[in-house]
């Protein structure tokens, strides 16, 4: 017990001193993370849109395919980027695998589906309930996507903190194509994994302090936003 106390007191000196370490480890993980998210919500939020819109052959079989891949394990998404990434796979001539960028590719197959889903869903009811009043204003289904986007910011904003808490807590995928590499490819949940095994309980204690920090303020933006849609509507 005694042991415990001492690895969370040395962990709080690590945190409250911003060790170099700790802070290369949380950097690192924020930077990957803050990218694959942005580039996640670039491209779903369009494909999102449009896909709760349109009409067309098949799209019953995208709504299914993007919900079931809101579920894909982290490993299998570390395991096809490392295909894809490898030597022999068809981008393997790039030299991305055991980078921070083959880490984001790989935050990017988890949070896309996510993005997509939820802008989906969101989209498709706000048509559904304001597309007389639109359509008696001159706006196709197209021209009237950034309306409905703008006026759903506030519930598109929760998924997109879903995704991001998502890949900030994710270890398989970026432990299998980034190598967790000390300096390189090193994020809080590979680290705490691999500090842990080596007995450094200080270390994986404090980047487990900041990880549950993060998920905590996640998870409170996500109920302050959904607290001020709900204001905004009453």
């Amino acid at each position: 017990m005694h042991d415990v106390i001492a690895a969370f007191g040395a962990a709080a000196g690590l945190i409250l001193n911003f060790d170099a370490r700790l802070a290369d480890i949380v950097l690192l993980s924020l930077r990957v993370t803050l990218t694959a998210v942005s580039i996640a919500v670039l491209v779903g939020l369009p494909v999102g849109a449009m896909l709760g819109i349109a009409r067309f052959r098949g799209r019953g079989l995208f709504i299914v395919l993007f919900n079931a891949l809101m579920g894909l394990p982290p490993v299998v998404a570390g395991l096809l980027v490392y295909l894809a990434l490898s030597r022999s796979g068809p981008l393997g001539s790039l030299g991305l695998l055991f980078t921070p960028t083959a880490m984001i590719v790989a935050q990017v197959v988890l949070v896309l589906p996510i993005v997509i889903s939820i802008t989906r869903q969101t989209v498709e009811d706000m048509w559904h309930e304001y597309e007389e009043q639109l359509r008696s204003l001159g706006s196709s289904r197209w021209r009237a996507i950034p309306t409905l986007i703008w006026d759903a910011r506030f519930s598109l904003l929760t998924g997109v903190l879903a995704g991001f808490g998502r890949a900030s807590a994710e270890v398989g995928a970026v432990l299998i194509v980034g190598g967790n590499i000390a300096g390189y490819t090193r994020t809080m949940t590979t680290a705490i994994t691999l500090e842990t095994g080596r007995g450094d309980l200080p270390l994986a204690l404090g980047l487990g302090i900041l990880l549950l920090a993060l998920t905590l303020l996640i998870n409170a933006a996500a109920y302050a936003i959904g607290h001020v849609a709900r204001r905004s509507v009453g």
